[in-house]
């Protein structure tokens, strides 16, 4: 008997300390995940793209919520009724590094633990995720698929992304659409049960430039819209 209850409390100990280095090696995953995404973005510091503009410097918290996903992850988790965060965007988009500070400041406010990023681009700016059209003799043309999963996601989404629609030449004019939407960058949205209910930029109607200095309204107007997307 005695043997038999010294059995059963050993069998106890290892399946805590299992499922203890469960939890540990969890989080060391998502730590190392944020540090990834904090490193890559702040990479681009006092550094200029193709064009010679310079790149926004970052400060990113270390205790930021993201974690790097593919298009097919998104899907899957979509279709199997999940409920989520997702940020799509990109290291190189300036728009992204507008908007990318005040929405970890505002997921960390509210214990956001988990946003799941889905990068856009590779590091030479090319499309991995979306398609990509131009205009050919004032006609437009797709020169770029996207992935299977992106144009599920376009379906999924299809409620909280944009119509894709571009000017049709450099000096603007009218808008050309490609009757289909867009996942533009950034986009943040979050997913009920497997749902988009919510989404938003995190941009401020007051910005007019990428790359200008945040001014303290253009602030105030991504908290405003980080708190109804991530205070639930």
């Amino acid at each position: 008997m005695k043997k038999k209850l010294l059995s059963i409390l050993l069998l106890g100990i290892m399946v805590v300390g299992l499922t203890g280095c469960g939890n540990k090696d969890q989080e060391k995953v998502e730590l190392t995940q944020a540090m990834i995404f904090k490193e890559t973005y702040e990479s681009l510091n006092n550094r200029t793209n193709t064009s010679g503009k310079e790149h926004r410097t970052l400060n990113i918290s270390q205790d930021n919520p993201f974690i790097y996903a593919t298009g097919e992850d998104i899907v899957e988790k979509i279709e199997n009724g999940e409920t989520f965060y997702v940020y799509f965007g990109d290291k190189l988009c300036p728009w992204c590094r507008s908007a990318i500070e005040k929405a970890i400041e505002i997921a960390n406010k509210h214990d956001v633990k988990n946003v799941y990023y889905v990068p856009i681009w590779d590091d030479a700016g090319n499309e991995v995720l979306r398609d990509k059209y131009v205009i050919e003799n004032d006609k437009v043309v797709k020169v770029h698929e996207g992935t299977q999963a992106y144009y599920k996601l376009l379906d999924y989404l299809k409620d909280y992304i944009f119509d894709y629609e571009f000017a049709a030449n450099k000096n603007g004019g009218d808008k050309l659409d490609v009757n289909e939407k867009r996942i533009y960058a950034p986009t943040f949205i979050y997913i009920k049960d497997g749902k988009a209910i919510k989404s938003t930029s995190g941009l401020s109607d007051e910005q007019k430039d990428s790359r200008e200095k945040l001014t303290d309204k253009m602030l105030e107007d991504e908290e405003k819209l980080f708190e109804e997307l991530f205070g639930n």
